[in-house]
């Protein structure tokens, strides 16, 4: 017993004229024709699922990946609003000669 289905279709006379011509040139069997395109026709929407699916995926992760940045970025601005303030505070004048000290702090 065959693990294949049998597939019927009626074409406007137009359609199967050009069917035909095609079949005559590459194919010997129109079965094997309609086949090959229906495993090509199943391929490419697979492809295309695929790719609407990584980019749900891809969209999703954008506001994710925003919202930890941006995290970052606050503790990284309080960081160095703490750094300017103690190097304000080193650049005050010197008792003994009246000039700035400057130091780097790390």
């Amino acid at each position: 017993m065959s693990n294949s289905k049998k597939f019927v279709t009626n074409l406007a006379d137009e359609l199967n004229k050009e069917f035909r011509k095609k079949i005559n040139k590459e194919y010997q069997k129109k079965s094997e024709f309609i086949k090959d395109r229906l495993i090509l026709y199943i391929e490419k929407q697979k492809k295309i699922s695929k790719i609407e699916e990584l980019k749900k995926g891809y969209i999703e992760m954008a506001q994710i990946n925003l919202c930890l940045s941006e995290v970052g970025f606050v503790e990284d601005m309080s960081q160095l609003k703490e750094y300017e303030a103690k190097l304000a505070e080193s650049d005050l004048p010197d008792d003994n000669d009246s000039e700035k000290r400057r130091y780097i702090l790390c």
